[in-house]
This record gives structure tokens, sequence and C-alpha cells, in this order.
């Protein structure tokens, strides 16, 4: 029973997540709903809970830094950059995914996915 509860708990609060998560991208991202929206966020997002290896607070953490470098990468469309000039849109807007990839790649080991991932829930009588 204190499993059941559990369970009902994490898919709530999940859930009130990703609506206010939802709600923040239509109305104050993007200022409104539109078809793909979320370029490749759901990527970043999975790549962030491997790199946290299903923790919470190191997925926290990546979640945070993979912010991070999306902010700068808008921050720095357009500037010149001292030594280099000014960088093509297209590479500032490809950091974040080419950093996902290079610390997936690079520095996570081995990461083992949870027992139950992709296992369906049965509820027991």
């Amino acid at each position: 029973m204190l499993e059941n509860w559990m369970r009902y708990r994490a898919l709530l609060i999940t859930g009130v997540f990703t609506g206010i998560a939802g709600t923040y991208l239509a109305v104050s991202a993007n200022a409104g709903f539109s078809r793909d929206m979320t370029a490749g966020q759901g990527f970043i997002a999975l790549a962030a809970i491997i790199f946290g290896k299903w923790q919470p607070f190191p997925a926290f953490g990546a979640c945070l830094i993979f912010g991070l470098l999306d902010a700068v990468a808008i921050r720095l469309q357009g500037v010149r950059v001292p030594g280099v000039g000014e960088v093509p849109v297209q590479f500032i807007q490809a950091l974040p995914y080419l950093l996902t990839m290079f610390l997936l790649a690079g520095f996570i080991g081995r990461a083992v996915a949870p027992k139950a991932i992709g296992v369906p829930y049965e509820k027991e009588h």
C-alpha cells in the first residue's frame, strides 16, 4: 500500500512540474503555442538524467549545466568573440547538443538504468 502511494505521489509531482514547464514554454519563452516548440529539449533532458545516473540531485545539476549553456548560446548569437570574430549562429545554437554528446560519450562512464525501467506497472490485488 505504501509503495502505491509513493508511486501516485511521484506521478502527481511530475505532472505538476510538467504542466508548469509547458505553461512557461508556451506563455513566456515562445509567447504562443507552435509546432516543434521544444526544439530538442527532451533530448537534453534525457541526457541530463543519464548524466546524473538516474539520481535526482546529480540530474538537477546536469540540467543547470545544460540550461546555462543554452542561455550562453542565446547570448552569444551575433557577438564578436575576440580572436575568433563573429561565430556563425548555427554553431552557437548547436553548442548545447554538442556538449550533451561530448559529456555522455566521454565523462559519464557506465550508467546502469534502473531495473524497472520500461516494465509496465501491474497493481497487485
